[in-house]
């Protein structure tokens, strides 16, 4: 099945990532402690994350050209997200550092034995968006506009500019803001965890709620991620169900899976593949982020992605 839209040529970016970047400090445990318990960490480390930071490493790992706007503090942690961006070759132009905010941190406790996580992060309201500072100019420079609603009214403006200029819109996301539901009927592809649509339409049944998702936003491809499982999707009025890839050596830590398999995705999207093969790719990648801790440590160049889906 193809995919019910046309990408826009002659774009200076294919991907425009807008929203959040992160800190991440990985805590691995042997197990995951109980309450009021004391136990010794195996390792740790800090690495940089955010969903929509790590989905434009991933894409440009992958050859496409990607952007990244969004707001760092003016921290040492900010000076180290933002240089990661720049060492993997994202363009940063238009992301910047405020002054007196906090970057964005989390921290994740990581089950040694499944790679499962618990996430645990704050946010500085400092580094928030209004409809009045959205960068729209950048959302007009890519085939894809890309993003995470947590500054929703920013993200309005950001989605119209991208539409008015021929652009896909395309969502991460996983809670409920103030202003998404104006947002949402601008979204071309909707991906969300498989928790999420329950909580959006009320919903309990998978296949019902993306549908009642599609019925009432209007978005061309609505889905969900189903963890080591696969994936969900509903295009055309057809469900793409798609099995997950075995971890190569095994799972080490399972942060960032869900912003690896939009890169997979969007990759697909980028080379004309089919609403199939995409998933696929989404799936694949999901899986070859997981063989290392960290959000971004082992996300895969093309070679790697396509010797596992050859396999």
């Amino acid at each position: 099945m193809r995919f019910p839209f046309k990408l826009a040529e002659n774009k200076e970016f294919d991907v425009v990532g807008f929203g959040t970047n992160a800190v991440d400090y990985l805590i691995i445990v042997p197990e995951y402690p109980a309450y009021n318990s004391k136990i010794e960490l195996t390792d740790y480390v800090q690495a940089a994350g955010g969903e929509i930071a790590t989905t434009t490493v991933g894409l440009r790992r992958l050859g496409a050209r990607t952007a990244y706007v969004g707001r760092f503090g003016d921290d040492k942690e900010g000076d180290f997200g933002l240089q990661t961006l720049r060492n993997e070759g994202v363009d940063v132009s238009f992301a910047e550092q405020i002054e007196t905010a906090r970057t964005q941190i989390a921290f994740i406790v990581i089950d040694e034995r499944s790679g499962e996580r618990t996430v645990i992060w704050k946010r500085d309201k400092k580094l928030a968006y209004t409809e009045k500072d959205a960068p729209v100019e950048i959302a007009a420079r890519g085939r894809i506009l890309h993003f995470t609603p947590h500054d929703a009214r920013a993200c309005l403006e950001m989605a119209r500019a991208a539409k008015n200029a021929g652009a896909i819109v395309s969502i991460d996301i996983d809670n409920i803001f103030e202003g998404i539901e104006d947002v949402l009927p601008l979204v071309d592809i909707f991906v969300s965890s498989a928790e999420f649509p329950e909580k959006l339409v009320g919903i309990n049944d998978k296949k019902t709620a993306l549908r009642e998702i599609k019925s009432r936003y209007g978005c061309a491809v609505v889905g969900m991620t189903l963890g080591e499982t696969g994936s969900l999707l509903l295009c055309e009025n057809e469900f793409i169900r798609t099995d997950g890839f075995e971890v190569p050596n095994g799972c080490k830590d399972t942060t960032g899976a869900g912003d690896s398999f939009r890169v997979g995705l969007l990759y697909g999207v980028l080379q004309g593949k089919s609403v199939e093969e995409s998933a696929r790719m989404a799936n694949a990648v999901a899986a070859l982020k997981c063989r290392a801790v960290g959000a971004r440590t082992s996300l895969p160049d093309e070679k790697e992605l396509f010797n596992l889906l050859s396999q």
